[in-house]
């Protein structure tokens, strides 16, 4: 485990994960502009084996199977900005950059064709690169709607209010059951409650 500041980064060997044999996690706390999350963004390296026919659909058809749904074929905006109402997963199928995590003072990761990231509501990402960059399906639990917060004064204390009502998923967007954030995030909620 690496400390730095504000962030918290692991990685670690997870079972029956076909295609990757780990999973990186960040844990970004708050400050005054985003809230960011008690709970880890996951990045799951390389474990998309995108085709190279349809990947959009590949990648859609997977987080649906997985019960997320709602999704977005997009590149990944050029901005910070986090959504309070609902968590994001995106699965990489073309292209790479690197992100921010966690606003200004957050964490830089690359991210690549393969690659998928789930992102706990409240935590900030942006693009350092280009959008079109990368090629990525973005999708919500259970269908879940969306929102856009950009760290600007006013959205908060609502947004906070909005954070603390979004329930952990019960599927991984890859994995399903039983698995994967299923697991990590249950870990750290009940921790918390301890």
């Amino acid at each position: 485990m690496i400390l730095k500041d504000n962030i918290r980064t692991k990685t670690f060997k997870m079972r029956n994960m076909r295609g990757a044999n780990h999973v990186q996690e960040f844990l970004l706390k708050g400050d005054s502009r985003f809230p960011n999350s008690n709970l880890p963004v996951l990045l799951y390296k390389g474990i998309l084996n995108i085709p190279f026919l349809f990947p959009t659909v590949h990648v859609r058809n997977l987080f649906k199977s997985n019960g997320w749904s709602n999704s977005l074929d997009n590149g990944i905006y050029g901005y910070h900005h986090y959504h309070s109402i609902s968590h994001e997963v995106l699965g990489i199928y073309g292209g790479k950059t690197t992100l921010q995590l966690g606003g200004e003072k957050g964490v830089k990761i690359t991210v690549e064709k393969g690659d998928v990231l789930v992102i706990p509501a409240g935590v900030a990402h942006k693009n350092l690169g280009k959008a079109e960059d990368v090629k990525c399906i973005g999708a919500y639990p259970g269908g879940m709607e969306y929102d856009m917060n950009y760290g600007k004064p006013g959205e908060r204390p609502q947004t906070d209010k909005n954070i603390k009502k979004v329930p952990i998923p019960e599927t991984d967007p890859v994995k399903g059951k039983n698995d994967g954030l299923t697991v990590i995030w249950n870990e750290v909620f009940e921790r918390s409650v301890l």
